[in-house]
């Protein structure tokens, strides 16, 4: 089989567990592709060579599965690169707090296991895509998480003209707006009350940052909708952000969010499920009061 690693340069601590990684994936005869910032990362920092048969150096590389080495910042990179490829991404968490990288390192060994039995699932996650007047926005224009369209340089808050399928909606006078897809209601759209969704389901929500009126609350939509988006601002400027890649635009610009044509593929193990997940990362059902 055909791996593809992907990781972090944020994890000296953690070397133990990634030597183990590629130790096991030896042991599967696996053909080992490494991103080359994440080799040199492991021959300088960590004065490690994996036995690789290769690095990865652009975007013109094709392997079977995908491993993400890292939290969900490396996934959503690591989905990045994926772009269009169809290549089915494992997330394998030596960060903090995980929702796409929810292997735990203790899990390798297991996990890995199962992959070349072919014992796995695959989830198909929603992405959105950005169109902007002028092809202003530069760079990968999809997002697998929110995209955020936030203040910039000042205290003052940006109004936020909103239309859904060419009828308006509202203008959000707020520090900023998310517009995430079910993967990414557990990320930064969670942090301002959004709804969590499951992976599944089909729509979007629309979180407000710190509106100035407290009876603008989060909008689950369908997301077969088009979110239209224009921005008035006293700076002049506002920032968009799509997975944390961000990029500074002039008032006035018109934005037009959409459901991508495709979508990024999701390794799940068969015994691990979301409700799972949710229990362990946001600690449901957990009594503060009951200690070991």
């Amino acid at each position: 089989m055909k791996v593809g690693v992907f990781g972090s340069a944020h994890q000296i601590e953690k070397q133990s567990q990634i030597k183990r990684l590629f130790e096991t994936l030896q042991s599967f005869e696996a053909e080992i592709y490494v991103d080359s910032h994440f080799y040199f990362f492991l021959r300088d920092a960590l004065d490690y060579e994996p036995p690789i048969a290769g690095i990865i150096e652009d975007d013109d590389f094709m392997v079977e599965i995908a491993l993400s080495v890292g939290g969900d910042g490396t996934f959503l990179r690591t989905a990045a690169r994926i772009g269009k490829k169809d290549i089915p991404i494992l997330g394998i968490n030596t960060g903090r707090l995980g929702f796409l990288a929810d292997v735990n390192g203790t899990d390798i060994e297991d996990t890995l296991q199962e992959i070349f039995k072919n014992y796995y699932r695959v989830e198909e996650r929603t992405l959105l895509r950005l169109y902007t007047e002028h092809h202003a926005f530069h760079g990968y224009n999809y997002a697998l998480n929110e995209i955020a369209v936030l203040k910039r340089d000042t205290s003052s808050m940006i109004t936020i003209h909103t239309s859904l399928n060419d009828d308006y909606l509202t203008s959000y006078q707020a520090d900023g707006l998310v517009i995430a897809t079910p993967t990414g209601s557990t990320a930064y759209s969670m942090s301002v009350n959004g709804p969590i969704m499951l992976p599944q389901c089909n729509s979007v929500v629309l979180s407000p940052v710190a509106p100035h009126s407290l009876n603008v609350r989060p909008l689950v939509i369908p997301d077969n909708y088009v979110i239209s988006l224009t921005v008035e601002s006293r700076s002049k400027n506002f920032l968009i952000s799509l997975d944390g890649r961000s990029d500074v635009f002039v008032t006035g610009t018109q934005l037009t969010i959409r459901k991508a044509d495709f979508t990024t593929k999701v390794i799940k193990r068969y015994k691990h499920t979301f409700y799972q997940t949710l229990r362990e990362k946001l600690m449901w059902g957990a009594d503060a009061r009951m200690k070991n």
